[in-house]
């Protein structure tokens, strides 16, 4: 089966500029990405075909050849495939590495601690920490305090990563580059330099206290500022208080995920607060008041008019939750459950059954009338 077109997969013209073939590339690869389509065969040989077509194009002297000579540029191992049979091997991994880390490199909005190409300064991970606060803690915020086990700067190097009075040198394999190339064919393959893995420099006498990484385990104390009207799910981010770097370079953050916890009176919905509050059959007949509480830890009155249903909802302004980063708050919705009497005495019987026998169409007109069709129902369908 003949191959497509490179163009063609990565749904660009001939005359396409670098960075159009790179925008094309990276939204198809993150749709097509196995990580967000487990499973599916189709997506992942997309997504294969993808790499193999950028990693033709990005090239200039690889897309010199393909437009010129087209697949068969790349019939002895000279370009296309990083790997035989189609995988990915290490080069190919290389010389994909930036875009990759601009693609699936960012963990919540901040970049991964992914190598930089001669530098020995790389930046931490980015932490999760899991809290849960109650309701109320959602609605008035909360200061908190966490301990978050994670690596920090080691104080003995300072971070640099070797033993006191010495310093990091240049790498002698790439001169500092971090990276390292290769002729073949045609081309040159670059490669991260085996020696320093990319960093540039070497330590020829690492630090005894962390073993030449600049950094060491150690649980930190934090204070947290939850504000006002998160919901559950918010992510509150700390910048730099996520790992330390590697050899003193910058720490990432650490990102905390609130879960709120279930609420005996209330349900959440966004800004609006419910609450269902049962109340007695005669209070919903002959009509009265109720005290019902709020999540400011007051109570509210509400007024239940005579010859409310179960189900009715009363509506208390400005008595739900605050909106997050803003001066709008929701209401509270008090739906009543009109409770039916049990374990009645003999008088409150007697009560009752003559009420029954007092009672007319107006007092119940849906159940009158509910019975009055069923009757008319039957009484056409024998006639």
């Amino acid at each position: 089966m003949a191959k497509r077109d490179y163009y063609d997969i990565l749904g660009v013209p001939r005359t396409a500029s670098e960075q159009d073939l790179k925008s094309a590339f990276r939204r198809l690869a993150k749709e097509y990405h196995p990580d967000r389509n487990p499973g599916d065969k189709d997506a992942e040989q997309r997504f294969k075909d993808l790499n193999e077509a950028y990693e033709a194009l990005k090239d200039p002297q690889k897309r010199a050849a393909y437009d010129k000579f087209g697949h068969a540029a790349f019939d002895h191992g000279m370009g296309g495939r990083g790997h035989p049979g189609g995988g990915f091997g290490p080069d190919f991994a290389s010389s994909m590495s930036d875009i990759f880390d601009d693609l699936f490199g960012e963990f919540m909005g901040g970049r991964r601690g992914g190598q930089r190409r001669g530098t020995s300064r790389e930046r931490g991970a980015d932490l999760r920490y899991n809290m849960e606060i109650t309701l109320e803690e959602a609605f008035t915020g909360k200061a908190a305090e966490i301990r978050v086990p994670t690596s920090v700067a080691c104080e003995t190097c300072s971070g640099t990563g070797a033993k006191a009075g010495t310093k990091p040198s240049t790498c002698p394999t790439c001169g500092g580059m971090g990276k390292v190339r290769a002729s073949q064919g045609f081309f040159t393959i670059e490669r991260t330099c085996p020696t320093c893995v990319g960093r540039g420099e070497v330590i020829d006498d690492p630090c005894p206290a962390c073993s030449g990484a600049g950094r060491v385990m150690k649980e930190r104390t934090l204070q947290v500022n939850i504000p006002a009207g998160v919901e559950d799910g918010t992510k509150v981010r700390l910048v730099g208080d996520g790992e330390a770097g590697l050899r003193g370079g910058p720490p990432g953050d650490l990102y905390i995920f609130l879960s709120i916890k279930p609420h005996s009176f209330f349900q959440r919905d966004g800004a609006d607060v419910f609450c269902k509050v049962p109340i007695s059959m005669t209070t919903a007949a002959l009509g009265g008041q109720i005290e019902v509480p709020t999540l400011e830890g007051t109570m509210s009155r509400v007024k239940i008019p005579e010859g409310t249903e179960s189900g009715k909802q009363f509506r208390l302004k400005g008595k739900g939750m605050p909106v997050l980063r803003s001066k709008s708050v929701g209401d509270m919705y008090i739906q009543v459950d009109v409770e039916t009497p049990k374990s009645l005495t003999r008088r409150q019987r007697e009560l009752l059954e003559e009420f029954e026998r007092e009672s007319h169409k107006e007092t119940s007109p849906e159940s009158a009338g509910f019975f009055a069709r069923v009757k008319d129902f039957f009484d056409n369908k024998n006639g």
